[in-house]
């Protein structure tokens, strides 16, 4: 429910920003401070009036904004949605990615690959989603590989418990 009302704010907001992407770097910042729990919890606040608390955004936001941004925060704290930014922030970078055609993932190992791998892996994505993906490396707990690009809907695992109860499982098959 949230990310439909956060869909009709970036629309909004892309119809009249001048500079998409770098509103989309300042909301990110933005979200960031919101999801602490104190900021939150005083943005979400009945005994705190709606305008102080656009106010306290737009101090957050500070000089570096321009007037479109200032006017969407003043609308989001008019219709007291500025808990949703956190929201509104990923959706707009959803949206930028699609526009651009390119995805971020997370590759989680054991072991972290080499550049040469990583790379290798990106190219293989490519091929398989048109898309250009970058991955971040991430250390586990897993016994294997798991790669995953939310955005695009894909999670590739490759364990080597699952490999080798596979294997066993043909040659029971087999025999």
């Amino acid at each position: 429910m949230e990310e439909l009302i956060a869909r009709r704010y970036v629309q909004a907001l892309s119809a009249v920003s001048r500079d998409v992407p770098a509103d989309a770097a300042l909301l990110a910042t933005l979200a960031e401070v919101i999801s602490e729990k104190k900021v939150m919890n005083a943005l979400t606040s009945p005994i705190i009036a709606a305008e102080k608390k656009t106010d306290m955004v737009l101090k957050a936001l500070g000089e570096s904004a321009d007037s479109a941004m200032k006017n969407f925060i003043k609308i989001l704290g008019e219709n007291k949605r500025l808990d949703l930014i956190p929201i509104v922030s990923k959706v707009l970078n959803k949206e930028l990615q699609k526009k651009s055609n390119q995805y971020e993932g997370i590759v989680k190992s054991a072991h972290l690959l080499d550049d040469a791998a990583l790379a290798d892996l990106e190219d293989t994505l490519q091929k398989y989603t048109g898309a250009m993906i970058k991955l971040a490396q991430e250390k586990s707990e897993l016994d294997g590989l798991r790669v995953t690009v939310e955005d695009l809907g894909i999670e590739v695992n490759f364990s080597k418990e699952r490999v080798k109860e596979q294997l066993i499982d043909f040659i029971t098959k087999s025999l």
